[in-house]
């Protein structure tokens, strides 16, 4: 207190001296104590001033980081995708060949379940047997070729064409002697040169001719012969040929065999419809009848069939009736010899919301569907009810009209499964 009043004194006389204008004269010393306490003052008030601003400013930045933090924050939560949710694009979507449909009503058949095998349509299969026995000199199909109808598979020498084929020729040329010596009969008959008996014996010699000409020619054709016989040399061969369309799923010669009219040569079908053999037991047979559909699982896939035939006797060792399934197998799915089995769909029934069964997936044990969204597609939990072999009731997760994916639906799980575990980690 003692040194700032001094200090006090001190500069006012200072402000006097001012005054007076004899300020210059003086050489105005402050105490060193004084100047110390002065500027540890200054730096003192200095310092506060410092530290406030600095808190100010770490303030301002300490709400900057928070601020950045939480906007950070926010862009991470922006950039997930709800659970259960795919995100596709329209070109996606495409690509990937997923098809929607909008859940709806359906009906849902009653069916009879039966295994059964695939085999060749026995009205669309041929066993070739050779017509004359002979020596196999020629074999041009072999297993699985194409052949049309008509079309040489062998070639076989025969002694008995040989004989067929002269015996032909024989009667052609006796026919056209009898023919030419009728007609000389018959102009001398109308010129009343020649006697009846004459014109007579020759025109009987006529019709016998021509009968052995068609016997001998109907021999040849018996035998798998046109009927067209050349001097070429080849009437010693039998062709053997395929009396229809199809390919050889069987060839049971080799070359310089001998063959006789027993031995089955090839065998040769139109797989472009196939059967499905089958057995129904007594209990179903008063709901199958003949041209119902039925629905054919196998390793070719799915089909529908036509039922078209039901045997009206029950086999006495399986103790159930024989029945056929068509199939159209143009695009050679179906292979004769493979197992297969058919649900029969003997009656329907009415169900207010059905889809089809390759819409559903299993996914965390639960029944699954995807329902298409703007974004791409949602996982929805659904309860099931009844079901046929192509159809399940929905009996919740799933409202009427909602658009479902039907096809692919694999390809949405992988993709589900993959983002979980994206998430996961």
């Amino acid at each position: 207190m003692k040194q700032s009043k001094i200090k006090i004194l001190l500069l006012a006389g200072v402000a006097i001296l001012a005054l007076s204008g004899g300020f210059s004269a003086w050489n105005y010393t402050v105490s060193p104590s004084l100047a110390a306490e002065d500027a540890h003052g200054d730096a003192h008030g200095h310092e506060e001033g410092e530290e406030k601003h600095d808190e100010g400013k770490e303030e301002q930045h300490g709400h900057g980081h928070e601020d950045e933090h939480g906007h950070a924050e926010g862009k991470a939560e922006e950039g997930e995708h709800a659970e259960g949710v795919i995100p596709l694009s329209a070109e996606q979507v495409a690509a990937a060949n997923i098809k929607v449909a909008a859940a709806g009503p359906g009906q849902l058949a009653r069916e009879v379940s039966v295994p059964g095998k695939i085999v060749a349509a026995a009205d669309r299969m041929a066993q070739i047997v050779a017509k004359v026995g002979g020596t196999v000199t020629e074999a041009r199909k072999n297993l699985g070729d194409t052949v049309e109808k008509g079309e040489i598979l062998a070639l076989i020498e025969s002694r008995e064409m040989a004989e067929a084929v002269a015996e032909y020729l024989a009667a052609r040329r006796a026919e056209e002697l009898a023919r030419t010596t009728f007609n000389r009969e018959k102009g001398l008959w109308d010129k009343k040169i020649t006697a009846e008996q004459d014109y007579l014996t020759a025109k009987n010699g006529h019709q016998e001719s021509k009968i052995k000409l068609d016997l001998a020619k109907q021999k040849l054709q018996a035998l798998g012969h046109d009927g067209e016989v050349s001097s070429n040399g080849n009437s010693r061969f039998h062709e053997m040929r395929s009396p229809l369309p199809g390919r050889i799923i069987a060839r049971e010669l080799t070359l310089g065999e001998y063959v006789d009219t027993t031995h089955s040569a090839f065998t040769v079908a139109d797989l472009s419809v196939v059967w499905v053999e089958t057995a129904i037991a007594p209990g179903d047979l008063p709901f199958v009848k003949e041209g119902l559909m039925a629905n054919v699982a196998g390793s070719g896939g799915k089909a529908d069939g036509k039922l078209i035939f039901v045997s009206p006797a029950i086999d006495p060792e399986t103790r159930a009736a024989k029945a056929i399934i068509e199939l159209d197998n143009a695009e050679g799915k179906w292979r004769p010899g493979e197992f297969a089995n058919a649900a029969i769909a003997t009656s329907a029934q009415d169900t207010d919301l059905i889809l089809p069964k390759e819409a559903l997936q299993s996914i965390g044990g639960k029944p699954a569907v995807f329902v298409r969204t703007a974004q791409g597609f949602e996982k929805r939990d659904v309860t099931t009810g009844r079901e046929d072999s192509r159809h399940v009731e929905i009996l919740s997760g799933v409202s009427f009209g909602e658009p479902v994916a039907v096809s692919n639906t694999f390809t949405l799980k992988a993709e589900l499964g993959k983002a979980e575990a994206e998430h996961a980690h």
